[in-house]
């Protein structure tokens, strides 16, 4: 058994229920569980035997962050010129014929280096959407990824069935048949999947969204995501555009559509929610049904601002996503964290300087994330839970002048990089560099297929 002493951090937030910031704090673990946590001179006597000791001093202690929405491969796509200045269906359009010609190698690459970019950021669980396998493509070329970098992952089977010559947005030549996507994911599920506490790796079922599947493969995935006891996934309520189409093609607005399909429930997460209806968030917080809000990609393809404050405010479970790389062209948690903070108080106007505060958007990113997902082991500090934490070091030019409340800095300031990550109970940056990763490498391949990509090599 291994036992880690973490001490003298500067500031602990637990974001446990009373919401506890402990100076001077400490934290016991042992293996991948934490055992202890309170001030640095009442647990020093228990940690005497301790395997090893990091001194926290002058760093900001906090749960790591949970990311509840990305599509990794998209980091292979940043910054298309095409895109840059499009919404969400034009967008789409534009970056379907290179994504085609992903191969395997490719998306592990991109897995690599979007989860790297994850971590260094504050995150320690990640949930990512692959919805579209061309050239031989699996999900499995992700999950090697994270079981490489050490990442706690809950990777969606995405699938899209539905192109242009049936009605639906993406070209035929990049849709599945939805009998092999639900063999597939079958597959995967009796594979991969691990409901034990503490996991490391869980399955979710995520046919893309409304405009690229069908109603029949929306309710048979519901049917075998429940057989399996896993969860569900997909974009729902993204902009107007997507309204529309769910009102001209089904008759119902998105939510109702979502619960005339059987995607409501706990079991269930939704992207985006923009364009959500007061009926909706009713319906979402009735039924315990999730969102991961996306603020950087709202606002990179003028999708809108999402109703968090009135999401929070009915019950609804919301989480932070940072979504894909090429709508964000960035994959910074802590970013999101900030954007959340912000959008929220310009989201009507007069603007509302109270509408989410600094500490309301990291227990998004935190607690927030942990419930969209289904997970209660992770996103607080306390004894029982997993060994998942990082810390931000203050000595940073950026941080200079706001010591005074340490924690609030992290979102109202510049967005750090952590200095140190644990995730269940191993240490995966240390001094501000990958422990498990050999990253130069990594971003080398990683810019080679970005070039095949954007030249058609």
């Amino acid at each position: 058994m291994t036992k880690i002493f973490l001490k003298n951090a500067y500031v602990l937030a637990t974001f446990d229920d009373e919401g506890r910031e402990i100076s001077d704090g400490a934290v016991i673990i042992r293996d991948n569980v934490i055992e202890a946590v309170g001030p640095t001179a009442q647990l020093a006597p228990a940690a005497l035997d301790a395997d090893e000791v990091i001194d926290l001093s002058d760093h900001v202690l906090m749960p790591g962050m949970v990311n509840t929405h990305h599509h990794m491969y998209q980091s292979l796509t940043r910054v298309i010129p095409g895109g840059q200045n499009a919404e969400l269906f034009d967008w789409l359009r534009t970056l379907y014929p290179m994504w085609a010609r992903l191969t395997p190698e490719m998306i592990t690459t991109s897995a690599l280096t979007a989860m790297a970019e994850l971590i260094l950021s504050g995150c320690t669980t990640a949930t990512d959407h692959l919805y579209i396998y061309p050239n031989g493509i699996r999900l499995d070329d992700e999950i090697q990824a994270a079981q490489e970098i050490g990442i706690r992952f809950h990777p969606t089977r995405g699938s899209m069935s539905m192109g242009e010559s049936s009605g639906g947005l993406p070209p035929d030549r990049v849709v599945e048949r939805e009998p092999d996507i639900l063999k597939e994911t079958q597959r995967l599920i009796e594979t991969y999947h691990d409901p034990s506490p503490y996991s490391m790796l869980k399955i979710a079922v995520a046919p893309c969204s409304p405009f690229s599947v069908t109603q029949d493969l929306m309710r048979e995935s519901a049917s075998l995501a429940r057989s399996y006891g896993v969860r569900l996934h997909t974009h729902l309520a993204e902009t107007v555009g997507d309204v529309a189409y769910s009102k001209e093609k089904f008759g119902l607005e998105p939510a109702a559509y979502a619960e005339d399909v059987g995607w409501v429930g706990h079991d269930v997460w939704h992207a985006h929610c923009v364009c959500l209806s007061k009926g909706g968030i009713d319906l979402f917080a009735r039924t315990g049904t999730g969102v991961a809000h996306c603020p950087s990609s709202n606002m990179r393809l003028a999708s809108g601002i999402a109703p968090v404050r009135q999401m929070i405010d009915a019950g609804v479970k919301v989480g932070l996503g940072v979504d894909g790389s090429a709508s964000n062209d960035s994959g910074h948690l802590l970013a999101e964290a900030r954007l959340a903070l912000l959008l929220q108080r310009v989201k009507d106007m007069p603007g509302n300087p109270a509408a989410l505060t600094a500490r309301e958007a990291l227990r998004i990113a935190t607690r927030g994330g942990a419930a969209a997902l289904g997970y209660t082991e992770i996103g607080q500090l306390t004894p029982g839970m997993a060994a998942d934490m990082v810390a931000f070091d203050l000595n940073q030019v950026g941080f200079a002048g706001a010591l005074h409340d340490p924690l609030a800095a992290l979102v109202f300031c510049a967005s750090a990089q952590v200095n140190y990550s644990l995730i269940n109970g191993r240490v995966i940056v240390r001094e501000g560099h990958l422990t498990t990763v050999d990253l130069g490498p990594v971003l080398r391949l990683h810019n080679h297929y970005a070039r095949q990509l954007f030249r058609g090599e």
